[in-house]
């Protein structure tokens, strides 16, 4: 069966998918995918951060706990442009608060000095909590995922499509950020 062929979706019919950001049929699906983004992103470091609870109290955000993981990331130290980069970010300054979070909590070190020497690794108590975190991560998170039919198939076509979305994303924010002018205030009510 085609995609032509493919019964229209009854809820396309019965509810209003319409709103500012989504006027014409391919903005209601970029909308829909955003939207989901969005819920997905917050749902993803609520996980996070109740996972890493469930290991040890400690009170990390979602980009904290992530940033913890990425450091440990092939057990090799890392610049903060390198988490940076990994991570997509261009927050130096709140990297630079969740790393002295995390050097504070006994999870991270920091060595070496100067601009382009200082490099972040995890600490043996680091190490534990990491694995710890992994095993919970395996028994409630995998074991979910692994209990939805075809859902594991369908991962790797999603990290793909995410990844490729993310490009689109990239370029449409530097093309923005090229075409910015100068705009006089909006008129308020």
């Amino acid at each position: 069966m085609s995609k032509q062929d493919k019964p229209a979706d009854p809820s396309h019919e019965l509810l209003d998918r319409g709103w500012h950001l989504a006027r014409t049929p391919l903005e209601i699906d970029v909308t829909e995918v955003e939207y989901a983004l969005m819920r997905s992103y917050e749902a993803f470091g609520r996980w996070q951060a109740e996972c890493l609870a469930t290991v040890i109290e400690f009170s990390a955000t979602g980009a904290e706990n992530a940033l913890l993981h990425v450091i440990r990331m092939n057990d090799r130290p890392k610049t903060i442009h390198d988490l940076a980069h990994m991570t997509n970010r261009e927050d130096i300054a709140n990297i630079q608060y969740s790393l002295r979070k995390l050097i504070k909590g006994g999870f991270v070190k920091r060595t070496g000095s100067g601009r382009t020497g200082v490099t972040y690794e995890v600490t043996p108590l680091g190490h534990r909590v990491t694995e710890r975190y992994a095993d919970i991560r395996s028994v409630l998170l995998i074991d979910a995922v692994t209990r939805v039919p075809d859902l594991a198939a369908k991962l790797a076509d999603a990290a793909h499509t995410l990844e490729l979305v993310t490009g689109i994303y990239e370029q449409a924010a530097r093309a923005a950020a090229t075409h910015r002018r100068r705009h006089p205030q909006l008129e308020q009510d």
